[in-house]
């Protein structure tokens, strides 16, 4: 086997390689906490915590107004009662009987507007805690097809370094610097020759290149100067 062709076999191993690093890191990237997920939990805190504002204003609220009836009924009974014979406590109490029904009635009203406020609340908490469900599920099942999809690309790459290794050891050493120092340079190192044209450059190449080529010399392209591999 030429050197061109040893050297074109382990370019082809090591763009491999670096393929499928490239797709290694990508999928190492995706794995681990969800954006969607944390973003979805944190509005599901914040709304769980609205309705237990609301809910709390809720009770404060329905307390109130019971206090207010308590007091109320009362009033009421006393006005009813005939204790009082008073003219001046008469109307007195039967002001207090009206501010306390005003009172009640806007504070049933408010009860009436933080009830809807705390449907709503809990139709989101509702809504965010199966979204959220779908989303953990959706995570978890990517995170367990992406944890296979870096297996079998670690086992894929550990094939390649070994095959690697095999093809290194058959090459002379000063001819594979030359190969690394090219590829650094030029991002890759060997060129296939087709139709008499380097595929690196895309230059027709002479004719003693191309003898010297098929020869089994170590022949660089005279324009980019890679090294030329007629297949």
């Amino acid at each position: 086997m030429s050197v061109a062709r040893q050297l074109y076999q382990l370019q082809e191993v090591d763009l491999e390689l670096e393929f499928r690093e490239q797709a290694l890191n990508q999928i190492a990237s995706q794995l681990g906490e969800s954006k969607a997920v944390a973003e979805t939990e944190n509005r599901l805190a914040s709304e769980r915590q609205h309705l237990e504002e609301l809910t709390h204003q809720q009770h404060s609220i329905e307390w109130e107004i019971e206090d207010v009836t308590s007091k109320l009924t009362t009033a009421e009974e006393e006005l009813y009662s005939g204790r009082l014979r008073n003219p001046k406590e008469l109307t007195s109490r039967q002001q207090e009987i009206e501010s306390l029904k005003a009172k009640r009635r806007k504070l049933e009203d408010q009860a009436l507007e933080i009830m809807e406020k705390v449907e709503l609340a809990t139709k989101s908490v509702i809504d965010l805690n199966s979204e959220l469900r779908r989303l953990k599920a959706e995570w978890q099942s990517q995170q367990r097809k992406l944890t296979a999809e870096l297996e079998r690309l670690k086992a894929i790459m550990s094939d390649l370094k070994h095959k690697r290794e095999l093809l290194a050891t058959e090459i002379d050493s000063q001819v594979t610097e030359i190969y690394h120092e090219l590829k650094r340079q030029r991002g890759t190192a060997v060129a296939r020759v087709e139709q008499g044209i380097c595929r690196g450059c895309r230059i027709s190449l002479p004719v003693t290149d191309l003898q010297r080529a098929r020869s089994g010399s170590l022949v660089r392209c005279s324009s980019c100067g890679r090294i030329l591999f007629l297949a």
